[in-house]
């Protein structure tokens, strides 16, 4: 044990070796996160006599709790291996409630409710209530009432703060829930933590139980979060106060889920006695890499500074090239994997970054056409998302009405109150079109009339998108359903290439039944969005779509907590590279079936130009170049500076 703790570096050594007191750990990209946070709690064990038992570590995935126990293990010889309190908030929070829930009135064999069981009961609910299920929809109504979990505000408190009839209404459907899922012995996810605050704020007497047992409290990813975890973990923590947590201001990514990054920002005001430990040596990137992250993220003022330095060497340049289209960007992209791959690169070395799933679509049509092998990772192929096939099922029917299997695909998507007995009709009269608007109340013999008559795909799509009410029913301000938006807005630029619907088909179909490379094979390049490659690491980077609106996307612009977090994203992403970075935009680029001319991404003017190398169109090169500095480079970009402090 003592030889491998040897092999720390000093800062990593001092952090391990903290006394008593509370300790805030802040880890840089590939700077041994997991490493110290392992080694502390063999530290625990090994030198201070500290039981395992009596150590929480808690982490973000089952993963990540996995290897700590996997690697304390292998640190200690004596050791079985077993940290019998290391896991995820969720499944700590649920061990805590099956043992004294029943102080809250939580039978200890309560169920836990996944998002489809609390869709249905939503669903349910708005039935039960004679909602209009068009005007609310369970989706929107679930957000709702997970962020108002996340804050831990009751329903009552909903109550009083909700606004307009959307509020009121998920308030009146928030109460029926709770009440329903207690009838039902149920927890949902965002309730096991929510009420595990509640259980120790409302009965003290087991709070210091657990706050005696557990001696020493170690969290990871402390940056992400939510005030649930954050109460947690403080109420724990507060009788030895012995909290220990590990994280990078820079890498908080996950606000849309919550996560305040506030809670890493304020830990020092929290304790004012917190020792504060910086890991800044990277085993992972080049020095160029390094400072080019550093170059981004020092302009955000919601920042922990950390001079991120590396024995690697300086390497590569980071490579900038403008390309004139999108096409023209996913060649480059080919291009340079193939002569990556002919110098001796494996597949597996290289990853593609991208802001929106709905990149993925241009870089999937060029992989396949150059026989490239891929995975996507936290997510679907383009074509293979439901809502796409959903689309194309609808522009099917309307080019081959006896087409029987997309109309069993979208004759009730969505819900138009067509049950199994009127489906069964349907089907019987060989998808007869009279039936089928009689029950749909939809013009479908108008619709397709208007594909023979040559209307174009784009209209096409627009037509039955927007007149079904598919477009509508996805639009209920969730995430996953923006998403969906987005990834149906890239189809309109497929479909503005291809005016004969039957060349679409043909070329989706084309393009689905491709003799692809095995997905799943080990040897493949990996293509995700940038969200989703947090905690992994690639020789190669591409990080494609460097434009304005698209990465800062459009959303965040204008927005200072936004920016900075797409700013920590680009950070994110840059420093995934060990090796080298290719960052990409073009000139114009068919983005969401509309012609886009966007100025290159505020980021890359944010890199001092020594680091960088200029391929391709010179435009991005000249446009930096106009700016002296980088606060004109914003200026340009019309981007509002205002100071920004927390209070």
């Amino acid at each position: 044990m003592l030889t491998l703790f040897d092999q720390l570096n000093p800062q990593q050594k001092a952090a391990v070796e903290h006394q008593n007191g509370p300790a805030l750990v802040v880890a840089g990209p590939g700077s041994g996160k997991t490493r110290v946070l392992t080694h502390r709690v063999a530290y625990l064990i090994h030198t201070k006599n500290i039981p395992q038992q009596n150590i929480l570590a808690v982490t973000f995935t089952n993963k990540a709790a996995g290897e700590i126990k996997e690697r304390v293990g292998h640190l200690l010889d004596t050791f079985s291996g077993k940290l019998s309190w290391s896991g995820t908030f969720h499944s700590i929070s649920s061990r805590i409630l099956r043992r004294d829930g029943k102080h809250l009135g939580i039978p200890n064999d309560f169920v836990i409710y996944d998002t489809y069981d609390q869709r249905a009961l939503v669903k349910t609910i708005i039935k039960d209530f004679g909602i209009d299920s068009k005007k609310i929809r369970p989706k929107a109504v679930l957000y709702a009432i997970s962020g108002a979990k996340t804050e831990l505000v009751t329903p009552l408190e909903y109550s009083g703060y909700a606004k307009g009839y959307f509020q009121r209404t998920a308030a009146k459907i928030y109460h029926e829930y709770q009440k329903r899922l207690r009838k039902n012995k149920a927890l949902d996810f965002d309730d096991l933590l929510m009420e595990t605050v509640r259980l120790f704020v409302e009965h003290p007497q087991v709070l210091a139980k657990y706050q005696n047992f557990f001696q020493h409290v170690l969290v990871d990813e402390y940056q992400d979060t939510n005030k649930a975890q954050y109460s947690i973990t403080k109420l724990l923590a507060k009788k030895h106060r012995n909290l220990y947590v590990v994280g990078d201001m820079a890498q908080a990514i996950y606000s849309f889920r919550g996560a305040d990054y506030r809670n890493i920002l304020n830990f020092q005001s929290d304790y004012k006695d917190a020792q504060v430990y910086n890991l800044e040596e990277n085993y992972r990137s080049t020095q160029n890499i390094l400072d080019a992250a550093k170059h981004v993220i020092n302009n955000n003022s919601s920042h922990i500074p950390l001079d991120l330095h590396t024995q690697n060497g300086q390497g590569e340049k980071l490579t900038v090239y403008t390309a004139y289209n999108e096409k023209a960007e996913a060649d480059f992209v080919v291009d340079k994997i193939l002569d990556a791959v002919s110098e001796g690169a494996s597949y597996k070395d290289i990853a593609v970054l991208y802001r929106t799933n709905a990149q993925s679509r241009n870089l999937e049509e060029a992989f396949i056409k150059s026989s490239i092998p891929y995975k996507i990772i936290g997510g679907f192929r383009f074509y293979a998302r439901k809502e796409i096939k959903d689309a194309i099922s609808y522009l099917r029917v309307l080019y081959n009405p006896k087409d029987a299997v997309s109309w069993e695909r979208i004759i009730n998507t969505p819900t138009r109150g067509i049950g199994k007995v009127t489906l069964g009709k349907i089907k019987d009269s060989g998808w007869d079109l009279e039936l089928i608007e009689e029950k749909s109340k939809l013009p479908w013999q108008k619709w397709i009339a208007a594909a023979a008559q040559g209307a174009t795909t784009l209209e096409l799509l627009d037509l039955v998108l927007e007149k079904s009410g598919y477009l509508e029913w996805l639009d209920d301000g969730s995430e996953e359903n923006k998403e969906r938006l987005e990834n149906l807005r890239e189809l309109r630029s497929v479909a503005g290439l291809f005016e004969d619907l039957g060349e679409f088909l043909e070329n989706v179909s084309l393009i689905e039944s491709a003799d692809r490379p095995d997905a799943h094979s080990l040897d493949a390049v990996t293509l995700m969005t940038i969200h989703a490659s947090k905690g992994l690491e690639f020789p190669l980077i591409f990080m494609v779509g460097m434009e304005e609106g698209l990465f800062p996307h459009s959303q965040s612009i204008g927005e200072v907590a936004e920016l900075e977090e797409e700013r920590r994203l680009c950070y994110v992403a840059i420093t995934r590279a060990k090796e080298k970075v290719f960052m990409t935009n073009t000139k114009s680029r068919v983005y969401f079936g509309s012609v886009q001319a966007n100025q290159p991404s505020r980021f890359i003017g944010e890199i001092d130009e020594g680091l960088l190398v200029f391929e391709g169109s010179s435009g991005t090169r000249r446009f930096l170049r106009k700016q002296s500095s980088v606060g004109e480079f914003l200026d340009e970009l019309d981007y509002d500076r205002g100071d920004f402090n927390w209070v």
